[in-house]
């Protein structure tokens, strides 16, 4: 490979291989950055401050080999959307900011035996059923209403607490990562405000880019691996893309503010106080830790009931049980995460904190943190795209471990923030448009929200997967194509 560089900004570019770009290690930082992409999403990672952003987090204690961004990334919170920092979890830190507010935001995909043909004709009714059903939007309102109590049993158990109280069946916890609990969530370190926020929004999508989608299978790429995950072209699957909602945004601004109190001497020494980190080994990345792993369980009992409730909604619409459609779920991807890995750093076992903001876990087949399920395969990656250009299901790739720290991208990554975006689309036409031209019905609580996630407002899904693919980071397994899509 030429040394070819790529310049933006004052920040050059050093080409380490195909898709691999290089910001190499200089002035204060612990360790080169990286960026995987291929020269069209350089140029549109180059547009706002990801670069910047990405290189300032090299200057986190404790951060191995490289810091990462992802061929979807953007600018984000201190930390880029597309992140991935590994920071070692004994002489390292932990921060927020690379976890982001939505902690464990993530998508599920269920799949079925519903062929595309069986739906048509029932479009409207069902993306009427679903929006009257499952709760979405800004505030308040969820599927179950809950005192503290219940919030605590759902923070500190995750979706077992849904399977005991009858809104999931066991296969559920064995096609989720880490079965749906995170050990080492601790409620007590969840703060009673966040609780509050919580209390209410079991059970809902939330506003923003959160929604809930109907699509259709269009291609298979690996007949082997997609038989293993149970996907046939034309046949029906449905994917759920929500977060923590405001317990999780308040439990990140929390512990960002105790941090600057407490940690004041470490963040001085960031070139973004938006980095803000706690030293590993002290009680407040502790106490972070355990609340961080309590959100990540409330994330995942939201997108399970939500996922409950769809089947309920479809039963009603198509007069069969959920059972008889074989509404199973593939899988759950979080990809708002830091979590304790032990990865060969140097010929050596090393644990630690791998920090995923806006990048999903992409474990290759044969690891033991593979659902049993899907070991011999490879985990399910789930990348959704916007409204109008589909998703992708990939398998993690067999060098995911040496390149990402065994991560790909999350989706499409925005190219138009939502001030612009709604500036340029006015979301009836948007919403007219996708069902005249390509027969997608969208339901959403305002046309402002359909504006901000029109597909224009995207970068291509198609290229962001061909990089993960070709990189052999995230293997592409099956496309699928919107067919009805509810929005908050």
């Amino acid at each position: 490979m030429s040394n070819a560089t790529f310049d933006a900004d004052g920040i050059t570019l050093e080409q380490v291989r195909e898709y691999v770009w290089e910001v190499p290690q200089e002035d204060g930082m612990r360790a080169p950055a990286r960026v995987l992409a291929s020269k069209s999403l350089l140029e549109e990672i180059t547009d706002d401050k990801t670069l910047e952003q990405i290189t300032n987090t090299t200057h986190l204690p404790g951060i191995t080999n490289y810091a990462i961004c992802m061929p979807d990334g953007h600018q984000g919170y201190g930390f880029p959307v597309g992140g991935v920092g590994a920071l070692d979890a004994e002489d390292g830190c932990i921060s927020p900011g690379a976890v982001g507010y939505d902690i464990n935001c993530g998508v599920r995909m269920m799949r079925t035996n519903l062929t595309y043909e069986e739906l048509q004709g029932k479009e409207a009714e069902l993306v009427d059923s679903l929006f009257a059903n499952v709760p979405s939007g800004l505030g308040g309102g969820g599927i179950v209403e809950a005192g503290i109590d219940t919030v605590d049993e759902i923070l500190a158990r995750g979706v077992d607490w849904a399977l005991e109280n009858g809104h999931a069946v066991e296969e559920d916890l064995l096609h989720c990562e880490d079965e749906g609990m995170r050990e080492g969530a601790d409620p007590g370190k969840v703060s009673q405000k966040a609780k509050d926020r919580g209390k209410n929004q079991i059970g809902s999508l939330g506003s923003g880019n959160h929604f809930l989608e109907v699509q259709r299978v269009t291609d298979v790429f690996d007949d082997a691996v997609a038989e293993a995950y149970g996907l046939e072209e034309d046949r029906i699957v449905v994917l759920i893309h929500c977060g923590s909602r405001g317990l999780g945004h308040q439990t990140c601004n929390d512990y960002l503010r105790k941090i600057e109190q407490q940690h004041q001497g470490l963040l001085n020494q960031l070139p973004d106080t938006e980095l803000a980190a706690a030293p590993a080994g002290s009680q407040l990345a502790e106490d972070y830790y355990a609340a961080m792993n309590a959100a990540i369980n409330f994330a995942w009992v939201n997108r399970q009931l939500i996922m409950h409730r769809t089947r309920q909604v479809f039963e009603r619409v198509f007069d069969r049980s959920w059972e008889e459609m074989e509404m199973h779920l593939l899988y759950d991807v979080a990809h708002n995460i830091a979590k304790k890995e032990t990865h060969t750093v140097d010929g050596e076992q090393r644990e630690l904190y791998v920090h995923r903001k806006g990048a999903t876990r992409a474990f290759p087949a044969g690891h033991p943190d593979v659902p049993k399920a899907y070991r011999d395969v490879g985990q399910p990656v789930i990348i959704p795209g916007s409204m109008g250009a589909g998703s992708y299901v990939l398998r993690g790739g067999e060098h995911s471990m040496e390149l990402t720290f065994g991560s790909t991208a999350h989706g499409a990554g925005r190219l138009m923030s939502r001030t612009q975006a709604k500036n340029e689309y006015w979301g009836g036409d948007v919403q007219q448009q996708l069902e005249d031209q390509e027969q997608i019905y969208v339901k959403a609580q305002s046309g402002a929200t359909v504006a901000e996630e029109a597909p224009g407002v995207y970068k291509d899904v198609d290229e962001v997967v061909r990089v993960s693919d070709e990189l052999g980071i995230g293997d592409k397994v099956a496309r699928t194509f919107p067919v009805c899509n509810i929005k908050g």
